[in-house]
């Protein structure tokens, strides 16, 4: 039966206004929490706008008419509609809208307001008169996202959303037949919560496990070259996952920004904003990166909020270092690993960069919230009590160096190992490249440069670059990631003799660890060299990891 024939066999012979007004208020209330009801909530308003109330006469005097005439009537009270013609005319109308009833007369008094209030039908709780059933089977017409919507408008609406036999019908017409069988725990939940529909949280717990599965089963298909799931771009691309940026201004303004590039690469991708940004660097406070699963269904008519899910929160008044520069913008470095492009002699923003590793990035761009980022489960390794040097030994690193379009250098090293020995200032040293073997010596391909991109301009930022890390232990599990920018400088003292050439060095060292490169600069060939590679981390992470004492 569609809503039309539902309201209409709800008409009695009388009393056709009074139901009309049921019917729409119930209506409007449930299309209201799907956000589509701004017409059915203006109808319902005009229906139920009452009449402007008469000011009461009085025998008080009134300015402009003069003396009171005996009886206290002004001048002029009571003639035309002001007076007693009006009475005896809306006496005439309410006798023939009776169907011939005698009103009463003029001595009983006028009828008191208070009880015109009473057995006025707007003011009724029209909600409540109709039956459950029939409240009931007009919900069973709403969607689930506007059944849930409509739960939280009042308590008479939010005990029939959660009627169980409803939900039974939503959950079998989603995913079949299900015998039903009450665990212990679910029992304590109805306990705690005797409103909420058993079906419903089942429904909710299908909806939710199902969507997991879609990206969940693929990335369990694990690299054994990078260690990380290969399929991650294919999940982020398909589950159409964007991350937004949100600055935030001294004076307490935000701005959502989308992102304008994605480049993605082996085990990182670097995101790019340009579009938009209006603001010098000196007035923003925080910078927040969002992920955010858009809806392609949705348009721009029907649009509904995505779940943001909150990667970093940074604050823009902490020190930053300048990283380069060219003849229009220079770089700035925020740690970790947010670049900022700001125009000179303006210091006004033009775009921002971050660097983002794939390890867990589907789970921290979709199971976050907007508030708090998503909590990695700490894995711990089997303890092998007979191996005295557990944590010390059969590490496993993917390094990568490119920018935005192109890969520098990349290379996979295993059986990376440290003595206890040479375990000093609190760190575990794992040489990857030495300077005494030649052998292990890498020429970095093209040059070492950023690019970057504002509407129609464009440039690149000489000696600067991204840094792609993953370290596995000797399990074959992530035990550090990043992907971070990173820039040369010149070193102090020449350390190379092999070679003929200037010597320089990138530093990245944080509170998860060291990286320290060695490069040497040829002329004729034009090119640098990487004569040295060494990643340090710290003991207190490898003995918490491991259950040691080094």
């Amino acid at each position: 039966m569609s809503g039309c024939d539902l309201e209409t066999s709800l008409l009695p012979s009388s009393g056709w206004f009074g139901y009309s007004l049921q019917t729409g208020s119930l209506w409007s209330s449930a299309v209201m929490a799907a956000g589509r009801g701004e017409f059915f909530q203006s109808l319902l308003e005009g229906l139920q706008r009452q009449p402007a109330q008469r000011v009461p006469e009085t025998g008080q005097p009134i300015r402009g008419r003069g003396k009171p005439r005996p009886g206290g009537r002004f001048p002029g009270q009571g003639r035309g509609f002001s007076g007693q013609r009006r009475k005896e005319r809306q006496r005439k109308v309410a006798t023939r809208s009776s169907g011939g009833e005698t009103e009463a007369s003029p001595r009983a008094g006028p009828t008191k307001e208070g009880s015109h209030r009473k057995s006025s039908p707007c003011k009724l709780n029209l909600l409540e008169s109709l039956p459950s059933e029939i409240l009931v089977k007009i919900l069973s017409y709403l969607d689930p996202s506007s059944l849930f919507c409509l739960s939280h408008v009042s308590r008479l609406l939010h005990q029939l959303s959660n009627d169980d036999v409803l939900w039974q019908r939503i959950y079998t017409s989603e995913f079949g037949s299900r015998n039903w069988r009450l665990k212990t725990s679910e029992k304590w939940m109805e306990a705690e919560d005797c409103w909420t529909s058993r079906w419903k949280r089942l429904y909710f717990k299908s909806m939710a496990g199902q969507e997991m599965n879609k990206w969940r089963k693929p990335l369990k298909d694990v690299s054994p070259y990078t260690g990380l799931p290969r399929q991650t771009e294919w999940a982020l691309r398909s589950l159409n996952v964007s991350w937004e940026l949100t600055l935030c201004e001294r004076l307490g303004q935000e701005h959502t920004l989308e992102q304008s590039q994605a480049h993605f690469f082996e085990s990182s991708v670097i995101v790019h904003w340009s579009d938009g940004i209006h603001m010098k660097f000196h007035h923003i406070s925080t910078i927040q990166l969002h992920g955010v699963r858009k809806d392609p269904r949705s348009s721009i008519q029907t649009r509904k909020p995505n779940w943001r899910s909150l990667i970093l929160k940074l604050d823009a008044g902490s020190p930053s270092l300048v990283i380069g520069k060219d003849r229009l913008i220079k770089v700035l470095l925020l740690q970790p690993g947010v670049i900022v492009g700001v125009w000179r002699g303006k210091n006004q923003v033009a775009f921002i960069m971050i660097s983002l590793h794939f390890h867990k990035l589907v789970e921290k761009s979709l199971l976050g919230s907007p508030a708090c980022p998503y909590s990695e489960p700490v894995e711990l390794p089997p303890v092998d009590d007979a191996d005295p040097d557990l944590g010390l030994h059969g590490y496993s690193l993917h390094f990568v160096l490119h920018n935005t379009g192109t890969e520098i250098m990349s290379g996979h090293f295993q059986q990376l190992f440290c003595h206890k020995a040479q375990i000093q200032r609190g760190l575990v040293e794992l040489k990857v490249i030495q300077r005494s073997d030649l052998s292990q010596h890498r020429s970095l391909s093209g040059s070492i440069r950023l690019p970057w991109r504002h509407e129609d301009m464009k440039g690149a930022v000489e000696n600067c670059c991204i840094m792609s890390l993953t370290l596995l232990d000797e399990f074959q599990k992530p035990f550090w990631c990043v992907s971070t920018p990173i820039h040369i400088t010149m070193a102090k003292k020449a350390w190379c003799c092999d070679y003929s050439g200037h010597d320089f060095q990138m530093l990245y060292r944080t509170a998860d660890g060291e990286v320290k490169m060695l490069l040497v600069w040829l002329e004729e060939q034009k090119q640098f060299f990487l004569t040295g590679l060494t990643v340090c981390i710290p003991v207190a992470k490898v003995n918490k990891r491991f259950s040691r004492e080094y």
